[in-house]
């Protein structure tokens, strides 16, 4: 395996389905992380469905290379890199492994990331390629999984991190996304996919539970195309609660990094 230079922390960001929000999430987790200080990157390796530059208002840039790396685009600041920038619009990413594996790994290595406390990768859903190279390449910090409370959802949920566990990633915990909505004219609760689930799956498999976030449409419209709820509306409690997961992962990533550093043998003089 070989480090990234100057990034301390890489986490990853999967799901075991498609449509749960997890770019959205991984998205917000980044500037939510920024917004507390943190220096923080996103790796959009999602080849199949690679959003988060339109999520950003980033869809038109281009990354160009000095002193043969790639420098990644800076938005609202967090740095990012995906695989839309080097691909056609509107054209599919049809790789096999080999291919998929060498421009996951060029992202990885061949990217000036500069001085990081977090690199969010965003993940294709379910498992395959992109997440047997990202273990294969890199000593991953680990991976944030997120759900719905369907129990379609965490069926699938379960699988995704069973595969991390195999492949010897740490699972830093689970967020339940579209947990609830609250009525915008008499404030009342609404659990319309159901409630609790993702919570339940984490205490069955024994891994953290980082929080609920809200089924709301402030989230998907931000303050506009490209331009999140984090940017336009830090001090909302939508914004809040993004913060609060993020404080709940950057917690879990010290815990592990603490226990990693304690068993490592002290050199006797």
């Amino acid at each position: 395996m070989q480090q990234i230079e100057g990034v301390k922390n890489i986490v990853s960001v999967g799901a075991g389905k498609g449509g749960v929000g997890k770019s959205t999430s991984a998205v917000n987790l980044a500037l939510a992380l920024a917004q507390l200080g943190a220096r923080t990157g996103v790796l959009d390796a999602d080849v199949y469905g690679p959003n988060v530059p339109i999520l950003l208002g980033a869809e038109r840039e281009k990354p160009y290379a000095q002193n043969d790396k790639i420098i990644p685009i800076q938005r609202y600041g967090i740095k990012l890199i995906s695989i839309a920038f080097f691909i056609e619009a509107d054209k599919p990413a049809i790789w096999r492994g080999p291919m998929l594996s060498g421009a996951v790994r060029q992202f990885l290595f061949d990217v000036n990331w500069g001085e990081l406390d977090y690199l969010v990768v965003d993940l294709p859903p379910g498992t395959g390629d992109v997440q047997l190279t990202m273990s294969q390449s890199i000593p991953m910090t680990g991976a944030v999984v997120v759900s719905t409370p369907q129990d379609v959802s965490t069926a699938d949920v379960g699988r995704a991190i069973q595969m991390f566990n195999t492949l010897k990633v740490p699972n830093l915990g689970l967020i339940e996304n579209m947990s609830y909505f609250t009525c915008p004219h008499c404030g009342e609760r609404e659990d319309i996919f159901g409630h609790g689930g993702a919570k339940m799956l984490a205490e069955r498999m024994k891994i953290p539970f980082l929080g609920e976030i809200p089924l709301d449409r402030k989230i998907r419209e931000g303050g506009g195309p490209g331009v999140p709820l984090m940017v336009t509306e830090p001090d909302s409690p939508l914004a809040s609660v993004y913060r609060q997961v993020a404080s709940q992962l950057a917690a879990q990533v010290s815990i592990r990094n603490f226990k990693q550093a304690s068993v490592i043998p002290l050199r006797t003089i």
